[in-house]
């Protein structure tokens, strides 16, 4: 019997291609035979820890970045817009409270991996849909409600995020991230038969695929089965 295959999607919300990645990957967790674990870490210290430098310093990526991003909203059917002040968001106010309380989400009580994806879709909605912050306990608070979770639970999840626990589960998925070679986020890490594959970016499932022995249907693939 061949055995279950195992995704991870090392992710963070600031990163606007990380969220195509994330939603294609959620979408296929039902097409494909694969176990996705999700995996919040933190993009600015995987960003230090292999020397990298994000495109917002680099005046012709960025420029390339918005037109890059309108086309690939229709692509991917995905919300994308761009913040009024992008650099601001993802490089001065950054993503710390946020990612810590993703975590926090999936160390707590709640648990699971169905509320960490509707509170980071929610961020990722927030900060590259509708221009909101995502910094501020408030902002947070306003993701999880959407996100289905109750005042209380929120409360605590919030207290949680603040925690030594916490900080260092956020760490300790960076460091992992790290570790299979990340430069930047999305990071897949597909193991299959014993065998471990890394991929970045969110346009590698067409070689991700036929590594690990299943269809690329595209980034929509209930709309690509429907014409078949």
């Amino acid at each position: 019997m061949t055995s279950r295959k195992v995704v991870e999607l090392f992710y963070d919300v600031v990163s606007p291609y990380t969220w195509l990645g994330f939603e294609v990957i959620c979408r296929y967790r039902t097409v494909w035979n694969i176990d996705l674990k999700l995996r919040p870490a933190f993009l600015s210290g995987v960003m230090q820890g292999s020397g990298n430098k994000p495109p917002g310093v680099v005046p012709n990526k960025f420029k390339y970045m918005s037109k890059d991003l309108t086309r690939l909203r229709e692509y991917f059917d995905v919300p994308l817009n761009f913040p009024s002040d992008p650099f601001h968001v993802m490089f001065e106010k950054g993503s710390l409270s946020a990612m810590r309380f993703i975590t926090a989400v999936q160390e707590s009580e709640k648990g699971g991996d169905k509320y960490v994806e509707q509170v980071s879709r929610e961020l990722w909605r927030r900060i590259w849909s509708e221009d909101k912050d995502i910094t501020e306990p408030a902002s947070l608070c306003e993701a999880a409600l959407k996100a289905g979770l109750s005042d209380s639970e929120i409360k605590e999840i919030l207290e949680l995020s603040k925690s030594k626990e916490v900080k260092d589960k956020l760490k300790s998925n960076t460091q992992a991230a790290l570790d299979y070679g990340a430069f930047g986020f999305p990071l897949l890490v597909c193991h299959v038969n014993g065998k471990q594959e890394s991929f970045f970016g969110s346009d590698r499932f067409e070689l991700m695929a036929h590594c690990i022995g299943e269809k690329w249907l595209g980034p929509q693939p209930e709309k690509s089965a429907a014409k078949l």
